[in-house]
């Protein structure tokens, strides 16, 4: 896997790189030890948000969160990528 560059801007509550020079974003919110995916901004460029959200698994599971889908695009990427789904919290399907 390809790891980029991914900023964590606590401020704004997005996961933030760039793709073709522009700024590409994961919203997100956070309750208890939970990380709610709340939308992707900047590309619809599938090959690069999957890259995306691959290193964006690896940091929920490097800080011992649970990763909650609301974004749809979100869901599909976990269940195209079963691997991630030990990363849902009890009681959350897709």
């Amino acid at each position: 896997m390809e790891q980029m560059e991914i900023k964590d801007n606590t401020f704004a509550r997005q996961f933030e790189t760039t793709f073709n020079g522009e700024l590409v974003s994961v919203e997100y919110s956070f309750q208890e030890k939970k990380i709610f995916l709340t939308r992707i901004n900047g590309t619809e460029n599938e090959a690069f948000v999957t890259e995306l959200l691959k290193n964006i698994m690896e940091i929920a599971y490097e800080r011992k969160l649970k990763v909650v889908p609301v974004f749809p695009k979100v869901a599909a990427f976990m269940r195209k990528h079963p691997t991630y789904r030990d990363l849902l919290p009890p009681g959350i399907r897709i």
